[in-house]
């Protein structure tokens, strides 16, 4: 198996809408992108299932080392081979595989958020960085792209937060600000217990209403001119916006089910965002 077999493989059994938002691109670019998304992919499950902090606080090490072998020709993993196969292409910048690295670090470090800043800070470092390298793989010309990139990285991470409450916090994980579940009366334990409330609604529209503006203010930063180059991450856009928009039909009922899109409907919207261009 080649490293770009490798990463293909973990892209198609990810069951990440990520995936289907590069059906359409060329073939260098979607090489580009799915080594991205399988390292993305590589990290993300060296904390979530290593049950042994020391230990993956080890294994993210090495990722940093890879990630700096592979700047010098000398990466090991498949997935480092693939990311040094597409460096030179794709122009990655080790500093934001770095910040990558240090966001899943954060997940080993806190399990719980004080305020929307902290909150915003996890979100740059798991989701508006890879949203930053995926517009340099993508294509742009306009330096207001990467604005777009950045703050479309923060509404999807906010909508996998809203989609994943329950599941966090049976991990032990809130990633809900802390004093927003004050100033909404909703006690931690409601969530470990799955005890929806009308305040645990509001509190949710509160979070979506939040998800919904960044969603906004990446549409009005992209330039026209980069449009057409940004499309896999507008098919990433819309995919999970209609998620959001569904979670919030159901009256965010997140806590004992995980709602999600069938991949009919992912190719569905992913078809409709490329031809509306």
């Amino acid at each position: 198996m080649t490293p770009h077999q490798y990463c293909q493989d973990k892209a198609a059994t990810g069951g990440s809408s990520f995936y289907y938002s590069f059906l359409f691109l060329d073939p260098a670019r979607r090489r580009a992108i799915t080594a991205l998304y399988a390292f993305c992919r590589e990290v993300d499950d060296t904390v979530d299932e290593c049950r042994d902090p020391a230990l993956a606080h080890a294994r993210l090490e090495w990722w940093r080392q890879e990630i700096a072998r592979v700047f010098t020709g000398e990466a090991t993993h498949p997935v480092g081979l693939a990311l040094q196969d597409v460096r030179g292409h794709a122009e990655l910048s080790r500093e934001r595989l770095f910040e990558i690295i240090d966001g899943m670090a954060m997940d080993l470090q806190h399990s719980r958020y004080p305020d929307f800043p902290a909150l915003q800070d996890y979100c740059y470092h798991v989701a508006s960085t890879v949203g930053l390298l995926a517009a340099v793989i993508f294509g742009y010309d306009d330096a207001r792209t990467l604005k777009y990139a950045h703050d479309l990285g923060i509404a999807l991470q906010l909508t996998n937060i809203i989609r994943d409450v329950g599941e966090d916090a049976r991990r032990g994980r809130i990633y809900l600000p802390g004093d927003e579940l004050q100033r909404f009366d909703v006690p931690v334990a409601d969530l470990h217990a799955a005890r929806y409330s009308d305040n645990f609604r509001a509190l949710m529209a509160f979070q979506a209403e939040r998800a919904e503006s960044f969603y906004e203010r990446a549409f009005d930063s992209l330039p026209t001119a980069d449009r057409k180059r940004q499309r896999p991450g507008l098919i990433m856009a819309t995919i999970y916006r209609s998620l959001l928009r569904e979670i919030a039909r159901d009256g965010f009922l997140v806590l004992d089910r995980r709602t999600s899109l069938t991949p009919l409907r992912k190719v569905w919207l992913a078809g409709l965002t490329w031809l509306k261009g």
